[in-house]
């Protein structure tokens, strides 16, 4: 069976800066932070860390209220985010004769219903309940997001999500490529969301000494990938969605085509839970040039991993390096979660949707907090640190999770 194009019509997220696509787009540019302080009121001790929150998302306004109602906060991100792809990709929420039987979803989250489960807690432990909300499995079950995008959208084909970590996404989106491109799946929404300010869960990322410190002032800086004097990673929520298209099927509807998906590549360290290897991440990068049919010269942007921890920084330069030879030097890199934080499951999507739009606008976003201050063990690629027009042609976004899983998403560019 020949395979088939597979183009992006429709892009959508929940800012954590508040605005639209074009909005969150030009602020990335522009090297604005999104982190800000997060100061709880839990007892017996607050949470007190930098966060990435979407504090302008109102679930019932975006939803409405009897649906927002059935989803814990991670499903109304990923329904938020995938009714906005939907509608940015010019499809009717409601079948207009054209059977969708072949029509998808492939979601990632690392998390899924925490919060409902915690809740859950809460209530049995603190409040002294006896019973819990008969809503309290099909809130919290990892499967929610794209089981309600599913049924809102009337979508036949597979509806799956993927949870491997901060790979989620990634590998969730570069299964729906492939269904799309074998021809098993005409249109597939894809993406990821997740919501980590739980107080189990952020506690347990602060115990692994990862989490960069902030205050009030300090914590818009706090991320700062490949940075000599970097603290570690900052958690965010988020939710962010593409819809990924027949190319044929997306002409001949007279679909805004925002770019093309090209290559997909996974891979596993096998060799350590936390500790990233260059080795496993070098299979990554060259299984999706080859998938892709690109060579390392036709890269002109990287999305980086760039988590900002001591260890993933330079493992990641190392692995650019040694699959992109002595082009490295020239190779722009940037870490865009300098600005909108580790969405951990959500975190491929919307670093998907930066190269996409980096693509699209011909426009590289910098990894913010950088300057002069490069970890001389990060140094041999081309580090962006402001806002770059450049001629672009294809880019890749990289997802490199705990547990060894590696997945990389190539892109290409849409030529007028």
């Amino acid at each position: 069976m020949s395979q088939r194009r597979v183009a992006i019509t429709g892009l959508g997220l929940v800012s954590p800066y508040g605005g639209d696509l074009a909005d969150f787009f030009a602020r990335l540019s522009a090297g604005e932070s999104a982190i800000r302080y997060l100061l709880t009121d839990d007892l017996p001790r607050p949470l007190s860390i930098p966060f990435v929150s979407c504090p302008g998302f109102d679930p019932d306004a975006v939803l409405g209220r009897p649906l927002a109602a059935m989803m814990d906060r991670f499903a109304q991100l990923g329904m938020a985010a995938a009714f906005g792809a939907w509608d940015d990709a010019g499809l009717p929420r409601q079948a207009d004769g054209e059977s969708r039987d072949t029509w998808g979803v492939s979601w990632g989250t690392a998390l899924g219903g925490t919060l409902a489960y915690e809740k859950g807690y809460r209530e049995l432990w603190q409040k002294g309940r006896e019973r819990l909300s008969p809503l309290a499995v099909v809130l919290g079950m990892n499967n929610a997001a794209n089981a309600h995008i599913s049924i809102q959208l009337g979508l036949g084909a597979i509806s799956q999500s993927h949870t491997v970590a901060c790979a989620s996404s990634a590998i969730a989106i570069g299964e729906a490529f492939r269904r799309v491109r074998s021809g098993e799946a005409t249109i597939m929404v894809t993406g990821g969301s997740d919501v980590p300010q739980a107080y189990g869960v952020a506690r347990a990322w602060e115990a692994l000494r990862v989490m960069a410190p902030g205050d009030a002032e300090t914590s818009p800086a706090a991320c700062r990938p490949f940075a000599a004097d970097r603290r570690g990673l900052v958690l965010g929520e988020g939710g962010a969605a593409l819809v990924l298209e027949d190319w044929d099927h997306a002409v001949a509807r007279g679909a805004r085509i925002h770019g093309e998906m090209v290559g997909y590549g996974t891979s596993c360290d096998h060799s350590h839970l936390v500790r990233p290897e260059i080795e496993g991440q070098v299979r990554a990068l060259n299984l999706t040039l080859a998938d892709a049919g690109l060579t390392p010269d036709d890269i002109d942007y990287i999305n980086a991993h760039g988590t900002a921890t001591a260890e993933g920084d330079p493992v990641e330069v190392g692995a650019l390096k040694a699959v992109f030879g002595a082009r490295a030097a020239s190779l722009p890199v940037s870490a865009t979660k300098s600005m909108h934080g580790h969405l951990l499951g959500a975190a491929g999507a919307i670093e998907a949707i930066a190269t996409v739009l980096a693509l699209r606008e011909q426009v590289i976003p910098p990894t913010a907090n950088l300057d002069n201050n490069l970890d001389p063990a990060c140094t041999g690629v081309d580090h962006v640190t402001t806002g770059r027009p450049q001629a672009l042609r294809a880019a890749l976004s990289n997802s490199f999770a705990f547990g060894g899983s590696n997945a990389v998403l190539a892109f290409r560019a849409v030529t007028p």
